[in-house]
């Protein structure tokens, strides 16, 4: 069996980034930038006042009690026109240009004001109160690489710069099937040696979190022909992905329906638990993944290798998830051949993080992944006991 590092190293040198669109600003956010952006002007365009106050000249003002007289108000959005004369002051509003010849701020409560004359209570710098031209970016800076997601700050900056559409990496679109005679769908009751289909569901929201567009083929029943016929609806995807009859059962058709389809498989089982039977493939540029139908078996090996791939699909830079070293709260045992992967919540402890197992670590106990905060890594035959460190991937 390979090793998972072994087995996420040939998936992820067997997929590249999808093509690129454009799309508008306002519809960007969470999506992966596919060219560099590079500033077209000066952010602020000119200098402008940091504080409500007066723009004067830094050489009126380099005594306290220094007198001057206002000749103009400058609000914000109102471009000056005179110049200021030695001895001058500007009344000024934050974020209002500053005006020829000006050269600092004094703010307002520094300031003794009758009529047009100030007296002022401090003595002034040049640059006091001013952001100057250029002050966040100038240009030809480069602000951001392609592979760099845009959220929030980045739309304001695009914005700032007047973009009003933006390049972006085309979201992966997987088509999600489940397997299994004994599967209900949702919105069915199940019947006598059935259970609710859960993997279909559960799989679309990792998809979706992980920024792709899922799109779900259904049940299939234990049966070659129905599976494959599933699948074929499936061939416009970017991903194919399977839940369930991936391993050695007299039901176990999925391997043999995507190597009838002409897929090539290029790996089968990996040391691991949960999920030791995962298929991947390729079927001319379409990644085919079988996970096992365990629900959190399904879950933890999509983390391990599903996600990784969507996120190279979609032209991410970073495609794994953080693992911090942590502090184990009570003894953490994996007690098997392959290395574990233990769902555990983490608690702040000694300025960094403890762990605890969830609970029950059946591959079946969805409720360890709901409060599970990350998966703790362990090696094979191991006992991490209290206070030991352990490696921990991040879930949330």
């Amino acid at each position: 069996m390979l090793t998972v590092e072994d087995a996420l190293d040939r998936i992820l040198s067997r997929v590249k980034a999808l093509g690129s669109e454009h799309v508008d600003l306002v519809r960007s956010q969470g999506r992966v930038l596919a060219e560099p952006i590079v500033s077209r002007r000066n952010i602020p365009p000119w200098p402008n006042s940091s504080m409500d106050g007066y723009a004067l000249r830094a050489a009126d003002a380099t005594v306290s009690g220094a007198r001057l007289r206002v000749s103009m108000v400058i609000a914000a959005g109102v471009m000056p026109k005179t110049a200021l004369a030695p001895g001058e002051a500007a009344r000024i509003f934050t974020g209002a240009p500053l005006p020829p010849g000006a050269d600092s701020v004094i703010p307002q409560e520094h300031v003794a004001a009758d009529g047009d004359l100030i007296t002022l209570a401090s003595p002034v710098k040049p640059g006091d109160f001013v952001r100057p031209a250029g002050e966040d970016v100038r240009p030809g800076d480069e602000l951001a690489e392609p592979g760099r997601m845009i959220g929030p700050p980045e739309i304001g900056m695009l914005a700032a710069l007047g973009y009003t559409a933006v390049r972006v990496y085309r979201r992966p679109r997987v088509a999600i099937l489940s397997t299994g005679d004994e599967l209900a769908d949702l919105g069915s009751e199940p019947g006598p040696g059935q259970i609710p289909n859960t993997n279909s569901y559960t799989l679309m929201a990792q998809v979706r979190e992980t920024g792709g567009e899922p799109m779900n083929l259904g049940v299939a029943r234990d049966r070659r022909e129905d599976i494959e016929e599933r699948l074929r609806w499936g061939q416009s995807a970017d991903v194919l992905l399977t839940s369930a009859g991936v391993s050695v059962g007299d039901y176990d058709f999925v391997k043999e329906a995507f190597a009838s389809l002409g897929a090539t498989i290029h790996l089968w089982k990996v040391s691991m638990r949960p999920g030791k039977p995962v298929t991947f493939g390729s079927l001319g540029p379409q990644a085919v993944f079988g996970l096992p139908g365990n629900p959190v078996s399904a879950m933890v090996t999509f983390e391990l290798f599903v996600r990784p791939a969507l996120r190279k699909l979609a032209g991410h830079r970073q495609l794994t998830r953080p693992i911090i070293r942590a502090e184990a709260l009570a003894p953490i045992p994996n007690q098997g051949a392959p290395r574990g992967y233990l769902r555990v919540t983490l608690t702040p402890v000694n300025g960094g993080y403890g762990a605890r197992l969830t609970g029950d670590q059946g591959s079946s106990i969805i409720k360890s992944m709901m409060l599970a905060d990350g998966l703790a890594v362990v090696p094979p035959n191991t006992i991490i006991e209290l206070g030991a460190p352990v490696d921990v991937m991040v879930l949330r």
